[in-house]
């Protein structure tokens, strides 16, 4: 699937299928023309995501066929035994979690899950998670703190689920609450936007020692249709948010909210699973290794001191 602004892309990537089609062994200068189509596509997209806006980011990092959490799990991780439920309410399926091995690294994933097909995506809520999902999410992390295990979530949501059972069962409290608990976990935590990190939903797993983001990724406290809708009435104006919110990776680093990019392949990450996987626990795995020889007395300390940092302006 290719988005509005890959229009040029699109066109030669038809070229591309059409030339396999009648070529299906291309020999000769057949495959010298095969190639110059498929370096005309590589420059192509690199031109593209060389200088996309906030507003195509946006559209990038929602790309139905992005790798969702299952996909990082599969892709880094030789093993992941699922944890269920929230001990109080039931078992969300748009926030899952488990214990996992990256390497020689046991730790406990967290993160939101939107689903793939329409049917899962209905059972996932689109990756809307309850109360209930960010309770199965605290369990989880204090789980990791009794037994010593770093945790790694994943972020990918357009927002906490704003439904009024969410809210009757106490959405708000269940968010505050991780994020409480969260800045004074005893065990090193590091949290990655892999699509979208929409509001209270986003943070309610994100408070992280190191929080890095995928280059494609986007990250705010409100999505840029909402930031439209409340500020001109006019949901049409989603670009114009999205430029105000700085909303992209390299924005956030700037702006010292997240610790680190890591870099997509070009085109975006739902066009090459395997290299976003191997670059991204790459950089997990010198994370791991570096806060693993930390204190939790000065883990939790340095939190504290990176969040209450944020958003001061002289």
């Amino acid at each position: 699937m290719s988005l509005d602004f890959e229009k040029d892309v699109a066109e030669i990537e038809s070229r591309i299928e059409e030339f396999k089609a009648k070529n299906p062994e291309p020999t000769g200068t057949l495959v010298k023309e095969l190639n110059r189509f498929e370096m005309e596509r590589a420059d192509k997209l690199k031109e593209i995501y060389a200088n996309l806006t906030p507003w195509q980011t946006v559209q990038v990092a929602r790309h139905p066929e992005r790798p969702l959490i299952r996909d990082f799990i599969s892709g880094l991780c030789s093993e992941f035994i699922e944890l269920h439920g929230d001990r109080l309410f039931g078992d969300d399926r748009g926030m899952i979690g488990g214990f996992a091995t990256i390497e020689n690294h046991r730790v406990m994933v967290i993160g939101h899950q939107k689903g793939k097909d329409l049917d899962e995506k209905i059972k996932c809520n689109f990756g809307q998670a309850c109360p209930e999902g960010y309770r199965k999410a605290l369990r989880l992390m204090k789980l990791a703190e009794k037994f010593h295990i770093p945790v790694v979530t994943f972020i990918d949501t357009p927002g906490a689920f704003p439904g009024r059972d969410a809210e009757e069962r106490g959405q708000a409290e269940a968010i505050a609450r991780n994020l409480l608990e969260m800045a004074a976990l005893k065990t090193p935590v590091i949290a990655v936007v892999t699509g979208e990190g929409g509001s209270g939903g986003a943070i309610g797993i994100g408070v992280g020692d190191v929080v890095l983001m995928l280059s494609n990724a986007v990250y705010s406290v409100i999505s840029p249709e909402g930031c439209a809708s409340i500020l001109w009435r006019d949901g049409t104006k989603a670009a114009e948010a999205a430029n105000a919110l700085k909303i992209t990776a390299k924005s956030l680093l700037q702006l010292k909210i997240i610790d680190e990019i890591i870099p997509e392949p070009v085109g975006g990450a739902h066009r090459d699973f395997v290299t976003t996987m191997k670059t991204t626990k790459k950089v997990l795995l010198k994370h791991l290794t570096s806060l693993k020889k930390v204190s939790p007395r000065k883990l939790t300390s340095r939190r504290f001191d990176k969040f209450a940092a944020m958003g001061r302006f002289n």
